[in-house]
């Protein structure tokens, strides 16, 4: 389905199952395909909501940067949650996806029931060189996409063993992430990359999360294992599950294991919904 938020922009969303409303946002440069894996699975008990984010996949693209922000991406997430009629839902963000979801549980935290924090941080990604962002975001506007993923392709950023062992074992993964590059806009690119490293860290506002947490990352996530045990450390009564065999996109590098983690989280999620009613 289609969703046109408030400023026009027109969004795609997929919607499976019944239950409990489970919102899956993915990451940057990803798309709402990201979790097509365990769709079935999670449908079984949840409402499953997936959706691309603008500039991404086959949601619209806006020409201006004015259009892109972390805090625009919470409000479509909002912004979806209610043209299906949803006032609560459990929430999992990826990577990027987990920045919009820390900035929504912050901002609404009347809408979150559950939220999931994967291979992400509470802001700037540690070990983020500034300068190299900066050219990558003037490559992307000046020269585009297929010159900036040549150069990209060149450093390997995601370059971890289980990332490698999927692409070369997976058949179609990397003509699937080639996909998803190619649907990417430049404006996009450059103006959220600068935001992810321009952003407040937000570490100390997670003692504020009131609701049912799960961090998790995957072993060889370098940038992220180590923020990751400190969010579990500082959100109240948070739980973290580090996904062996696995880089950035666990779900992908160690589907079952990520899915256990996920699936048992959730059903505690609806045990405790059970006991307060």
């Amino acid at each position: 389905m289609r969703v046109i938020v408030d400023d026009g922009v027109g969004l795609e969303v997929e919607v499976r199952g019944q239950g409990p409303a489970l919102v899956l946002v993915h990451g940057f440069g990803g798309a709402k395909e990201d979790f097509s894996d365990h769709l079935d699975e999670l449908a079984a008990g949840h409402r499953v909501i997936t959706f691309d984010h603008r500039g991404h996949g086959e949601s619209d693209a806006p020409e201006h940067a004015d259009a892109y922000s972390l805090d625009r991406l919470a409000t479509d997430v909002v912004a979806v949650a209610d043209a299906l009629g949803i006032d609560r839902f459990r929430l999992l963000g990826h990577s990027m996806g987990g920045m919009v979801a820390r900035r929504l549980v912050l901002a609404r935290p009347d809408r979150v029931e559950a939220l999931v924090l994967m291979d992400t941080s509470p802001g700037p990604v540690p070990g983020m060189d500034p300068d190299i962002i900066e050219l990558g975001a003037q490559l992307a506007l000046d020269q585009g996409m297929d010159e900036l993923k040549r150069v990209m392709d060149a450093f390997s950023p995601l370059g971890t063993p289980a990332y490698e062992r999927l692409i070369s074992e997976r058949e179609g993964y990397q003509e699937f992430c080639d996909a998803k590059w190619a649907a990417l806009s430049p404006v996009m690119w450059a103006t959220l990359i600068r935001e992810i490293r321009d952003q407040p860290d937000e570490f100390g506002a997670l003692v504020t999360v009131g609701c049912p947490t799960l961090v998790l990352v995957g072993d060889q996530d370098e940038p992220f294992v180590a923020v990751s045990h400190a969010m579990a450390a500082t959100v109240p009564d948070a739980r973290i599950v580090v996904v062996p065999d696995a880089g950035h996109s666990p779900q992908f590098e160690n589907g079952d294991d990520w899915l256990r983690a996920l699936c048992e989280f959730l059903a505690d999620v609806s045990t405790r919904a059970d006991r307060s009613t």
